[in-house]
């Protein structure tokens, strides 16, 4: 009902063509969705995030005219959802390292294989996952799987860390079939597609962790004028205050180099470098700010009831999605020049 209501206020469909009835709108305006929902909410924001950067993205740059007419007016509406199955039990940051399979047989393709740790993909509303898979020895595809076709299997809930309101889950592909007009984009381009894809959802992840770090200013400033400690409020001692003009400064400095990113993207300028830039400092800095305010907070911000304590669990998994800090480490080494290796 949240994700329905989200589709009512027009978020899905920000950055996307009126024609499908997206908003039209530019890619920082979702940036600046994701951060404020991001700021209440992390499992909402990464709903959104995920549901538009890794769901609707690939069918609305890729997708053939009649694909686009088939699924984006009920993604961009959120009436429905769409997932990005990429990553695979053995395959993480190594994503070339896709082991899952698809055959050309006659006028369909025979999918087997399984991903691990995808978002959107198992909810009531889910109606389709882009998959990556060879359809060669040496090429990799993306194919889209509807919900509920036979043979593609959602495996149980994880159980998480954190994002605890986020919908993940296993997929397991057992000769799978889907119509050969199903391919996305053009065969065997399938991994440069994502990987495009995926400079776009970092900076996302880049504002959803803005948000989260503005969160820990937010309440900890507020704790801080309120929690009283050896005769009046713990803000006014350098320990607290100290920590308190730190998260500032982390907060404004992630939120800035976010959205340069994201107006680059918006120009039309080549964004690899900002937003692998933007993802590590952003997401480190949100790890850190958690930890912060839950300092700030004391014994209370242990508890499981405190705002500061969810979003320290929610955190962690920042520096992680859609590239660990050490990939984006890598993209800014090579950017520079540096003939880095794996």
């Amino acid at each position: 009902d949240v994700v329905h209501k989200m589709g009512d206020q027009g978020l899905f469909g920000l950055p996307f063509d009126v024609q499908y009835g997206g908003q039209g709108g530019d890619f920082t305006s979702l940036c600046v969705a994701i951060e404020e929902i991001g700021r209440v909410d992390q499992s909402m924001g990464i709903t959104l995030e995920a549901g538009t950067g890794l769901g609707i993205n690939p069918i609305h740059t890729y997708g053939t005219p009649e694909q686009k007419e088939r699924w984006l007016p009920d993604l961009l509406a959120a009436r429905s959802l769409a997932g990005f199955g990429l990553t695979e039990p053995d395959g993480g940051s190594d994503a070339g390292a896709t082991k899952t399979r698809a055959e050309r047989d006659g006028n369909e393709w025979v999918i087997n294989g399984s991903k691990a740790f995808i978002t959107n993909a198992g909810t009531d509303i889910t109606s389709v996952v882009a998959v990556t898979a060879r359809t060669d020895r040496q090429e990799i595809s993306s194919i889209l799987v509807p919900a509920g076709t036979t043979g593609f299997i959602v495996e149980a809930p994880y159980r998480k860390l954190g994002w605890h309101a986020s919908d993940t889950h296993g997929l397991v592909f057992d000769d799978c079939r889907v119509p050969v007009d199903h391919l996305l984009g053009t065969q065997g381009k399938g991994f440069n597609q994502f990987l495009a894809i995926l400079d776009d959802g970092r900076i996302a992840i880049a504002a959803l962790a803005v948000g989260l770090a503005q969160a820990c200013l937010d309440h900890s400033l507020e704790y801080a004028t309120t929690r009283e400690a050896f005769g009046g409020p713990i803000g006014r001692y350098q320990a607290t205050a100290f920590k308190i003009a730190d998260l500032q400064v982390m907060t404004e400095a992630a939120r800035l180099l976010t959205y340069k990113a994201a107006a680059l993207k918006d120009a039309g300028r080549p964004i690899k470098q900002a937003a692998a830039i933007a993802k590590l400092y952003a997401s480190e800095a949100a790890v850190k700010a958690t930890g912060m305010a839950v300092q700030i907070f004391g014994g209370a911000g242990f508890m499981d009831d405190s705002p500061v304590a969810r979003f320290y669990r929610d955190a962690k998994i920042l520096e992680i999605g859609e590239g660990t800090s050490e990939i984006q480490r890598l993209v800014i080494s090579r950017g520079l020049g540096l003939p880095v290796e794996r």
